[in-house]
């Protein structure tokens, strides 16, 4: 699926100055210099999508940006999807999701406790997403770290025992997979009601997917959203992706992303997982996310 349409507006829009930077580690880089308050004009607007389809997270840094600006500009990537806890989405903007640990009169604001588990976003839906883009509101003095693990690297230097086990064959994800697990302690989780259940009922998808832009192969199971590969023992198959996990997140394969005032971190779900370090409970944190719909993984 290639980046949408850009609107009228961005045709005409005046080039801006900005550099691509990336990161000495396993994946990621740094956008320096664009500013977007500002219409992106299609040329620009090319690099930006280039540069994340080469190195699967991009960190636009200092974007003192409003919650339709984020909007609008996820929406030159695609379709946005709507998160199925709808009580944390912003107020007359559903396409944002409130990431944070503040309790305001007794109830958190927003999701506290996302990313405990490595994942890609939405992977249990039958369009998983293509991207997400978090944008830092308030970040905690100590922690909140996010590290990103390169699901195409972990392919390419995948065992020749492993990759024979996994090859054509597929895997059912779930949210539900780990959403009372005692890890989630101290977080309001507050229980799906039947129409919540029935939009995130299990599905399949390939455990080795093609990415549709790049066409390169990656793998696509992750702890936090896969139950099980179809079609194996249960014992096999959990000893099996017990094994692709801990491949997943070898440490070259992973970039850490420590925060600043700011950022806005845009990553590829078809090419990693990520997973939240957390911070002390005391300390506010708050991020505003959307989430771009992708392909149905083959």
């Amino acid at each position: 699926m290639s980046a949408a349409t850009a609107s009228p507006s961005a045709a005409t829009a005046a080039p801006q100055t900005f550099e691509i930077r990336p990161f000495s580690g396993a994946v990621g880089a740094e956008i320096i210099g664009l500013d977007l308050t500002r219409s992106i004009n299609d040329q620009d607007f090319a690099r930006i999508h280039r540069a994340h389809l080469d190195h699967h997270v991009v960190v636009f840094r200092d974007q003192q940006i409003t919650p339709q600006q984020q909007i609008d500009f996820s929406r030159r990537f695609g379709v946005l999807q709507i998160h199925v806890l709808k009580q944390f989405l912003l107020a007359n903007h559903p396409e944002i999701l409130i990431v944070s640990n503040i309790i305001e009169n007794g109830q958190n604001i927003g999701l506290g406790d996302a990313g405990k588990f490595w994942h890609s976003d939405l992977s249990y839906k039958e369009l998983p997403s293509l991207g997400s883009m978090l944008h830092a509101q308030e970040l905690p003095s100590e922690g909140g770290d996010t590290l990103f693990a390169d699901m195409h690297k972990a392919w390419d230097n995948l065992p020749e025992a492993l990759r024979k086990a996994v090859e054509g064959r597929s895997a059912a994800h779930s949210y539900t997979a780990r959403y009372s697990e005692t890890k989630f302690e101290g977080n309001w989780r507050p229980t799906l009601t039947p129409e919540q259940l029935a939009q995130v009922a299990e599905v399949v998808h390939p455990v080795v997917r093609t990415h549709p832009e790049n066409g390169r192969k990656a793998l696509f199971v992750s702890e936090g959203f896969t139950t099980r590969i179809v079609g194996l023992p249960e014992d096999e198959s959990q000893q099996l992706l017990t094994e692709l996990y801990a491949h997943s997140v070898l440490p070259q394969n992973i970039y850490r992303h420590q925060w600043q005032p700011h950022d806005l971190v845009f990553w590829d779900n078809r090419s990693l997982i990520h997973l939240a370090a957390g911070c002390p409970a005391h300390l506010r944190r708050k991020l505003y996310r959307t989430t771009i719909q992708g392909d149905a993984p083959f």
